[in-house]
């Protein structure tokens, strides 16, 4: 297959295929909601850090950087549920390379917590 092909696995084009993609995302929002409860704690913190970002004297930079931080952690915690669905998916057993992904993936969730903690503290104390 030369490498400009088309998949013969893509779907529509143009705006029908944006149009899909929405429903895609919509979909994977709500498969995490329902079925990760890391997901859920995170948008319940996000409900209350984001609005609480306007509350505070800010320059709109900061706000900015404290909203996307806060929208971060739920971007990470998809990946990380969709890691570990993945590897869930492949098999349930034990295995040095399964664990080290869902690992992997945690770590990246904790980083992302580390950043939040980070540019609130160095913002609102610093």
């Amino acid at each position: 297959m030369k490498s400009d092909s088309i998949s013969p696995f893509k779907g529509k084009s143009g705006v029908r295929r944006l149009i899909n993609a929405f429903g895609y995302s919509l979909a994977g929002y709500a498969a995490a909601f329902r079925h990760e409860a890391a997901f859920r704690q995170l948008f319940l913190l996000a409900l209350v850090l984001v609005p609480a970002a306007f509350v505070f004297d800010v320059s709109r930079a900061e706000r900015a950087l404290m909203v996307a931080s806060v929208l971060l952690t739920l971007v990470i915690e998809l990946f990380n549920s969709a890691i570990e669905a993945a590897v869930d998916h492949t098999s349930l057993e034990r295995h040095p390379l399964a664990g080290r992904a869902k690992d992997m993936g945690s770590a990246a969730q904790l980083t992302g917590l580390v950043i939040v903690a980070a540019v609130w503290g160095l913002i609102l104390l610093g």
